[in-house]
């Protein structure tokens, strides 16, 4: 029986994401051709590129123009109009969040890949972690059965927390990144909290926000379900106050998310690369990218 050839697989960014999750993951995936790298500085492209054994473009266009897929590393104003370039040169994305820093960028990239009829992955973490996708398919399972079975209503309420440090911490590899700075904890650790909510309690139809300390956003969802749910989202929280909080009360009683159950994130990322070259089209695609920018700008719209 002949093998399945490997995907092709190119990388844009050189940051530290790519250096610590993409390019780990890409190297080690046995179902990956890693064929090259490409960067905003050529010397940062050559040394990720030495890194992983692979090689470095010195232009997007020709990185493209060499692989199937292209696995997107940079900022969300900068991944947007590439990731709609690829698709439309009919290569498959393994995208990060946020998928845009503007609905409409998002809306391009979505329409891109329906057009271009490529496959799309956004590497929302948790939705990728197995022990934290299975968590997460239990509760949005146990909200269906009791609301079918006149049990209850589903899930009550649920919750959210991100208490991110990446500027109160000196260590984190992130503290410089200027988007995260302009944007805040609402958009870099936001999407990981809609990547769970909305599909357990469904999608949101009311939207609000309001401000905390720094750039902490307390944003409040009522669900197509019925339910609603809150989420305290920052990036400057005490370094001893940082970690995740995930909880949902109602009818099938209170399920909260285990301390310590998600793994490494180069590990969920090769798992995204699986979703990618899967039959099935996985949730997380790049239309479930754009409702996820959808709630972000309006959430950010609420803040004034």
């Amino acid at each position: 029986m002949t093998a399945a050839p490997r995907l092709r697989v190119g990388l844009l960014g050189t940051g530290p994401w790519a250096r610590l999750t993409h390019g780990p993951a890409l190297a080690a995936h046995p179902g990956v051709e890693f064929a090259g790298v490409w960067g905003r500085r050529p010397e940062a492209a050559a040394e990720v590129a030495g890194l992983f054994g692979t090689r470095a473009y010195p232009d997007a266009d020709a990185l493209i123009a060499d692989v199937d897929a292209v696995a997107v590393a940079l900022p969300p104003a900068l991944q947007a109009p590439l990731a709609a370039r690829a698709a439309r040169a009919g290569r498959h994305l393994l995208l990060d969040k946020p998928l845009a820093a503007t609905v409409a960028d998002a809306r391009a990239v979505a329409d891109a890949v329906d057009a271009a009829g490529v496959r799309s992955v956004v590497f929302f973490t948790l939705r990728f972690d197995p022990a934290s996708a299975r968590w997460i398919d239990e509760q949005a399972a146990a909200g269906r059965r009791t609301a079918a079975d006149g049990a209850g209503s589903g899930w009550f309420t649920g919750r959210a927390d991100w208490y991110g440090a990446v500027f109160s911490d000196d260590a984190s590899p992130f503290a410089d990144s200027p988007w995260r700075r302009e944007k805040g904890g609402l958009w870099d650790v936001g999407p990981h909290a809609l990547s769970v909510l909305l599909p357990v309690l469904g999608d949101a139809v009311e939207v609000s926000a309001a401000r905390g300390r720094g750039d902490a956003v307390h944003l409040t969802l009522r669900h197509e379900s019925g339910a609603s749910s809150t989420s305290l989202l920052t990036l400057t929280a005490p370094p001893a106050a940082a970690g995740v909080a995930i909880e949902f009360r109602g009818a099938p009683g209170v399920a909260a998310y285990p301390d310590g159950l998600a793994g490494e994130a180069a590990g969920a990322l090769s798992g995204a690369v699986d979703a990618l070259t899967a039959e099935t089209p996985h949730p997380c695609d790049a239309r479930f990218g754009l409702r996820v920018t959808e709630i972000l700008a309006a959430a950010e719209a609420a803040l004034g």
